[in-house]
């Protein structure tokens, strides 16, 4: 694959507007509900290395789920966080402190589209939704092939689908749009959201050998904690398509949100019947991909 594909790769990724806090937020409702795949991507790392990570880093921490979860499947390990926001990495080093391996984190803020850290090697390298975040992937792959000591593991993880909260099959007499949900992430998929290559060639050609793995999760939440995840999420895709939603109700599915769609929305946002809040059938799914890549 050439440089100018890989820089490809790189384009057409959206999001919309939010703050840290916000994100900090949706992050750790996610962790909550979903978080059985972190166990799962750890213990999966943990198979896998050749010995005992001593050193770890997490890059583009967030609000810091997977530092913890690293520094908690190998809590002989200790675990560097880089992130490019100071805010993020305040509050990971407060989730290391308040699940007892803050002695094991620190932070390091930087900018990965300007350059690695220097002197920042590895035993074990994680990368949860981050990469597809870089101006240039394949140069940062690169950065952290070299900063991986030999024989040293990195775990790409990606969300490969949105969240999911409505049935499947709406009731009978529902006034919410009927197939909403698929409906609203063809959409936004349309608009770049979550939009992320195959890693595994771009791995591949870096020099990594490289294995992947679905990790296809249905969360384990209270109808409180759905309620509050499903309407962060709602609530940004809401914001994302008001202003580009149809006037009519023959909006092509990658175009833009129909007016039924917007009015459905609405509904589960609102405080009537149908809100978030007070439906009895919200189940939280997800489903994430796993690339585990070894360097020789």
């Amino acid at each position: 694959m050439s440089n100018h594909e890989h820089e490809k790769h790189a384009q057409g990724h959206a999001h919309p507007h939010t703050n840290d806090a916000e994100l900090a937020q949706t992050l750790n409702l996610d962790a909550r509900i979903l978080g059985s795949y972190l166990t799962e991507a750890t213990a999966w790392a943990a198979s896998l290395a050749a010995k005992e990570p001593e050193t770890m880093i997490d890059v583009g921490a967030g609000s810091g789920v997977g530092t913890v979860a690293l520094a908690q499947q190998f809590p002989h390990a200790a675990v560097t966080a880089l992130d490019k926001s100071a805010q993020m990495l305040t509050m990971t080093r407060a989730a290391a402190a308040e699940n007892g391996v803050g002695a094991r984190v620190r932070g390091i803020q930087t900018d990965l589209d300007e350059a690695w850290p220097s002197e920042i090697t590895a035993d074990l390298l994680w990368a949860s939704s981050s990469l597809h975040e870089v101006a240039d992937p394949y140069r940062v792959l690169t950065d952290m092939f070299a900063a991986l000591n030999p024989g040293g593991l990195l775990l790409v993880l990606e969300m490969d689908g949105l969240p999911s909260f409505l049935p499947e099959t709406l009731p009978a007499g529902s006034p919410l749009a009927p197939g909403l949900e698929p409906r609203l992430h063809e959409i936004l998929a349309g608009m770049g959201w979550n939009h992320f290559p195959d890693w595994q060639p771009v791995l591949a050609s870096v020099g990594f050998t490289v294995q992947r793995r679905p990790f296809p999760t249905v969360g384990s939440s209270t109808p409180e904690l759905a309620a509050r995840y499903a309407r962060h999420f709602l609530a940004r895709i809401h914001q994302t398509l008001a202003g580009a939603a149809s006037p009519t109700d023959a909006a092509s599915p990658t175009d833009a949100a129909s007016s039924a769609d917007m009015a459905s929305l609405e509904l589960l946002l609102g405080d009537g019947p149908e809100s978030l809040e007070r439906r009895g059938d919200l189940q939280v799914r997800g489903h994430r991909t796993g690339w585990a890549a070894r360097k020789p």
